[in-house]
């Protein structure tokens, strides 16, 4: 206390006889001291600040306390004491700034907030420059659907065995998660196998699109084991020529209408089905084979409010694209259909028009 007192003029008053209002504007006072002297201090000025900190920060006003710990989460020398009360507060926009980058938060803290706090909190972490195993194990076990996606796409986070079956478990029911596992440098080959196995065709099409040419040769071989005999390998990564002429010989004719597509949809005809649907709505295969790869119904729904298809055919789209042994939960499919009941025929015209720009 005589040390502190020393520092900052009137501190044992603020402590002692001071009430909130008081301690706040000390712990104000006193962050401020240590920021500007942050470059120079040594380790023991920097425990004594935590030691008064600690103390008085909590004080503090919500929108104050976020604007410290954004100021500490940049330092290299920040009071480790403070910076891990202020990870493990249940405010997001307090934690969050020194969860996401802070370079003194131990990883004790870090594994202690990953078990206990919320979403909020696994979502900042995701972003930290490094993740051990031992905390990907964690995030990936208890988080939500996007807290999984941050953390496998950060290249600086390390998965376990443990970790990687975790993230090819969920892939099976996430497009976007498999593609980005798929993409990951450190992802064994026997667990790209298992990552394949699990995956839809047209999702195995898009990530040998956009992994790198060591990466495509590995899929190669996976599929070819998986798959068999090199007829079905060839199925799985084709294109869509074969498709395309069949859709022209029903435009010729003057068949290609809503009913054809239905009638490729319930017989899971990806391929005449994107042709199809290319033909009758003018975007483009390529584009329509990407938006509908990923993981949400919304290009199906937009295309299809888009041209005036009727709901039976954009649901039976939306099946297509799970394949013939997956069926949609009934809370999706109901959801899918609010929202194509909704959506207004301009709106969608207009984003069908920008695609096919693309």
């Amino acid at each position: 206390m005589t040390a502190a007192a020393s520092l900052i003029p009137g501190f044992e008053d603020f402590v002692r006889n001071g009430g909130p209002e008081r301690r706040a504007e000390a712990a104000r006072r006193i962050a401020e001291l240590f920021f500007q002297g942050a470059a120079r201090l040594r380790s023991d000025h920097v425990d004594l600040f935590d030691g008064i900190l600690i103390d008085l920060v909590p004080y503090v006003a919500t929108i104050a306390r976020a604007e410290l710990a954004e100021r500490f989460s940049l330092l290299a020398n920040a009071p480790r004491s403070l910076v891990g009360q202020l990870a493990r507060e249940n405010e997001i926009l307090v934690a969050g700034p020194v969860l996401r980058r802070s370079p003194v938060l131990e990883e004790q803290v870090l594994l202690e907030v990953a078990r206990l706090k919320g979403q909020g909190h696994l979502l900042a972490m995701a972003e930290r420059k490094t993740l051990s195993p031992v905390l990907t194990d964690v995030m990936v076990h208890r988080g939500d659907r996007e807290v999984v996606r941050r953390t496998a796409g950060n290249a600086g986070a390390m998965f376990s065995e443990k970790g990687f079956v975790e993230l090819i478990k969920r892939g099976t029911r996430d497009a976007v998660l498999t593609l980005t596992v798929g993409r990951r440098d450190d992802l064994p080959e026997p667990r790209l196998k298992e990552l394949l196995a699990g995956s839809l065709d047209v999702v195995r099409r898009r990530l040998f699109d956009v992994v790198k040419p060591d990466r495509q040769a590995a899929i190669r071989q996976a599929l070819s084991e998986i798959l068999g005999s090199p007829e079905q390998l060839e199925k799985a990564t084709h294109d869509f020529i074969p498709a395309q002429r069949a859709i022209l010989a029903l435009h010729k004719a003057g068949k290609l209408n809503e009913a054809a597509l239905l009638g490729f949809a319930k017989q899971y005809a990806y391929e005449e089905s994107i042709a199809a649907l290319a033909a009758l709505s003018g975007v483009s295969i390529p584009t329509l084979d990407q938006l509908i790869s990923g993981d949400r119904h919304d290009p199906i729904l937009i295309v299809g409010k888009a041209i005036g298809l009727e709901w039976a055919t954009v649901r039976a789209l939306i099946v297509l694209r799970l394949g013939p042994h997956r069926v949609p939960a009934p809370a999706d499919l109901e959801a899918a259909r609010v929202n194509f009941a909704r959506l207004m025929a301009s709106t969608a015209e207009r984003v069908a028009s920008f695609w096919k720009t693309r």
